[in-house]
């Protein structure tokens, strides 16, 4: 099975750097999320492809008429928590305002229940189980959270699936759809979405997919949008990251939309027998 998902951000989110980092800042950058949510609708509708779309919380206040289109146009709309922060740097407290605060201001744009969220950065780490509980009291049933590998922004290596898993923390269950690595080297790689699909030649993208009997690729609007400034404060690092195969992202994504059926969360959630499915126990976790 292929899911496709989207974090519905701005083109500034980028996470850890001070010239983009608080919500007073945000205000002062050019916007370009309509155009850019315009291009991935054409590209979903002229590929036939269906996807999860994980929205901000700041999206939702700013722009509600992004998150009402995306639901009219009945793609599956999930949080991506308010402020765009990484889960491992905040406390519990924290992170359950901002979780319930943005779940409940998409639900009340939309008048339906939010049961799917990411976090910013896939920064649910092997230190921060207890997000877990949170995220159920808020509702969520199924999260993409899990990076099972190590990454600037977290990861969590030691999740002991690649695959679709049930998490349970002190009694609570939740879907998990970690993201979908491959070996390279020895070592796990991602493959499937931001920087590393705008990095990876196309034949290896589609090789890569074939092997895989799961395989969840993330995108963001700002990964098809070639026009984007140069936003201030970046390493070369993070501008060769974060800017690197913008030119030819959209036809790569056209192509592998293509090649490969993708659908949404919602959907693979009901095509799964999950009596069959690893239930991970992480309440002793840290």
């Amino acid at each position: 099975m292929n899911i496709l998902t989207f974090d519905i951000e701005e083109w500034f989110h980028l996470l850890e750097n001070d010239y983009s980092k608080n919500e007073d800042d945000w205000n002062k950058f050019e916007v370009r999320i309509h155009h850019n949510m315009e291009r991935i609708f054409r590209i979903l509708e002229d590929t036939h492809s269906r996807g999860t779309f994980f929205c901000l919380g700041w999206i939702a206040k700013k722009y509600p008429e992004v998150i009402r289109q995306i639901s009219e146009l009945g793609y599956e709309v999930g949080c991506h928590s308010a402020n765009h922060q990484l889960v491992h740097q905040l406390s519990p407290a924290v992170f359950r305002e901002d979780t319930i605060s943005a779940v409940k201001r998409l639900e009340d744009i939309l008048g339906k229940k939010i049961t799917a969220y990411r976090a910013p950065g896939f920064s649910i780490t092997e230190a921060t189980p207890w997000a877990f509980e949170i995220l159920a009291e808020a509702g969520i049933t199924h999260d993409s959270s899990v990076f099972p590998a190590h990454r600037a922004h977290g990861g969590f290596p030691s999740f002991p699936s690649h695959t679709p898993a049930i998490i349970n923390y002190k009694g609570i269950t939740i879907k998990e759809f970690p993201i979908t690595t491959t070996k390279l080297l020895g070592k796990d790689i991602v493959f499937g979405g931001g920087g590393y699909f705008r990095l990876f030649p196309y034949p290896l993208i589609k090789h890569w997919t074939q092997q895989q009997q799961y395989m969840l690729a993330y995108l963001h609007p700002r990964d098809l949008d070639a026009g984007q400034p140069m936003l201030p404060g970046l390493s070369t690092f993070r501008k060769f990251k974060s800017y690197n195969g913008l030119k030819g992202a959209e036809h790569k994504l056209m192509k592998w939309l293509t090649d490969f059926e993708f659908i949404d969360i919602e959907t693979t959630v009901k095509k799964i027998n999950w009596a069959e499915i690893l239930v991970i126990d992480l309440s002793d976790a840290y």
